[in-house]
């Protein structure tokens, strides 16, 4: 099973920044995605941004030019920057990766526990 563990969650008045952190572990040989979602209360959950292994990387609209997501291969890390945070982006933010299990290669996906962003007015 593959672990994800976020960090970096928390309180911030709007304009403010956070960095949020995620670092994979387990029997992994590959990943194709890793990327954040955010949930607000009484919302679907949605996409903040993806950075696949191949490809382009992918913003929602509402966080475009504001936010920036990248990843340290050597740390199986993935990082979001959020600048000119909002209270609209209000939310508990999840990591998710998907790729290839070790040994077995088959397909794997997983969740981050979630941490909470609350920005304030």
């Amino acid at each position: 099973q593959v672990q994800l563990v976020e960090s970096g969650g928390g309180l911030v008045q709007a304009g403010g920044s956070l960095r949020l952190s995620c670092a994979a572990s387990g029997n992994i040989f590959s990943f194709d995605a890793m990327g954040w979602y955010r949930q607000a209360p009484g919302k679907q959950r949605e996409l903040v941004a993806n950075i696949p292994s191949a490809g382009s990387i992918n913003y929602a609209d509402s966080v475009k030019g504001r936010f920036t997501i990248s990843r340290d291969n050597a740390k199986n890390t993935v990082y979001l920057q959020m600048n000119s945070l909002k209270p609209e982006d209000t939310a508990v933010y999840y990591c998710y990766a998907r790729g290839i299990l070790a040994i077995t290669l088959r397909d794997f996906s997983s969740w981050g526990q979630g941490t909470q962003v609350t920005v304030s007015s």
